[in-house]
């Protein structure tokens, strides 16, 4: 079955769908309500999960039942938020701790900070909860084997938040690379610009937060314990080795389907440069930055193609872009075209004996995905929700499971690795590990 058809098939249908005795008995009753908890509540959270859960909860028997903040205005807020738009009494937690003990949810939508969701979805598959967790999975490769073999172990549903993996458009550029048509990838060229001041920033919020509103020592979790401030809990994506920024926020989107269309796990290396050009307001992670990846096969290094990245802050020119070639032509993500430009031409083949290639155009279906918008109403972010709570059902794999996450982890740490270091990095397939100058990238 086409995920596609399987996004589109009724509730009713996913119920119905036939379990193991061991998939079943790792789950509540098929006909059983659902309990679900907010782990952190965020601002995607607020605008990007829970319109999808109200639309589809009462049809699918889900019911959010609980929230868990360090925050105490988030908490207040978030309580708030869930009972006036999903019309319940929400149960409030100070950690994890506590609303795992709790022992009432089933489920958990996960939107933390980048570097926690690792080790959040960790305490979560270890209390018997399948777990919608939000991009980076992981900003090192120690939390990334970590929590591979958490959710392997558990046997639970994790859905990873790479929603292009529910979008029609990708499925029907997987499908149309995947069957040979397109011919070898030869090159990716990535592209996220915006030009905003205030992206990733809460001023606001930063002149108000004071320690002993939030538990900044459960906040630090497994980094480097540092004294309280305002600026790392809240605008944590513009501080290493809180977040990666760049990579972790938006590479992994796009380079999740890099992974996804060539069935290539991660890249063979990857170099990079950038810097803090605009905005220098105190941050750590760069404003504005360039990786190049080679891919293909680890036994065969004359093969394969390249992927370019680029992403700056200060100008907005170009917006969001997803361009495959081939010898033939392209795919356009941003456009949903396939069309045969920059393919082969008679004129130039034939004085080498070669013969034209040319792909023959055709339209994607499908919603392109906009960078300087908020795309949590999307249908992508909807069909990615519905997809996960109906594999909470039936015990499938989602469309973005745990080795996606996995994935797309070790691209982004590459990526980090070689702008922190300098240097060439590369994957060491024996030991897992993201190397820079022959030794593991460390924090």
């Amino acid at each position: 079955m086409q995920r596609r058809d399987f996004i589109k098939q009724s509730v009713l249908a996913t119920a119905a769908t036939a379990m193991s005795a061991k998939s079943y008995a790792k789950i509540i009753g098929s006909n059983d309500r659902v309990r679900v908890a907010c782990v952190g509540f965020s601002d995607r959270h607020k605008q990007s999960h829970v319109m999808p859960f109200k639309d589809l909860s009462k049809s699918m028997n889900f019911e959010m039942v609980a929230l868990s903040d360090i925050w105490n205005r988030r908490r207040e807020e978030g309580k708030a938020f869930l009972d006036k738009q999903l019309g319940g009494d929400v149960k409030v937690f100070r950690n994890n701790d506590e609303l795992y003990d709790s022992k009432m949810v089933d489920a958990v939508f996960l939107s933390t900070a980048d570097f926690q969701h690792a080790i959040h979805t960790i305490e979560a598959v270890k209390a018997g909860c399948d777990v919608y967790a939000e991009k980076p999975l992981a900003e090192t490769m120690e939390d990334n084997r970590a929590v591979l073999k958490a959710v392997k172990d558990s046997g639970k549903i994790v859905q990873i938040g790479s929603q292009r993996r529910s979008g029609e458009n990708y499925f029907a550029a997987e499908d149309f690379i995947k069957s040979g048509k397109f011919g070898p990838i030869v090159m990716v060229e990535l592209m996220w610009n915006v030009n905003q001041p205030g992206r990733w920033r809460r001023p606001d919020l930063t002149s108000t937060l004071k320690e002993s509103d939030v538990d900044w020592m459960r906040y630090q979790l497994n980094r480097p314990k540092t004294a309280f401030d305002p600026r790392k809990y809240l605008e944590y994506r513009l501080f290493w080795p809180y977040s990666s920024g760049i990579p972790g926020q938006w590479m992994s989107h796009q380079i999740d389907t890099v992974h996804w269309f060539s069935g290539l796990p991660h890249p063979r290396s990857a170099v990079a440069n950038g810097g803090i050009y605009q905005w220098k307001d105190g941050r750590t992670n760069p404003d504005t930055l360039t990786v190049v990846f080679d891919y293909g096969p680890l036994d065969d290094p004359k093969s394969g193609f390249q992927v370019q990245f680029t992403s700056r802050f200060s100008n907005s020119a170009g917006d969001t872009k997803e361009l495959y070639y081939s010898n033939g032509g392209m795919i356009n993500l941003d456009t949903n075209e396939i069309s045969a430009t920059g393919g082969l031409r008679e004129r130039e083949a034939a004085g080498m004996g070669h013969k034209a290639n040319l792909l023959s155009p055709m339209k994607l279906q499908g919603q392109k995905v906009e960078a300087g918008a908020n795309t949590g109403g999307d249908s992508l972010t909807y069909n990615h929700i519905k997809n996960w709570m109906e594999c909470v059902r039936s015990r499938k794999t989602p469309n973005a499971p745990i080795e996606a996450g996995y994935q797309h982890s070790i691209a982004t740490i590459m990526s980090n690795a070689a702008y922190r270091t300098g240097m060439r990095v590369t994957f060491d397939e024996k030991t897992q590990e993201v190397m820079a100058g022959g030794k593991p990238f460390k924090y």
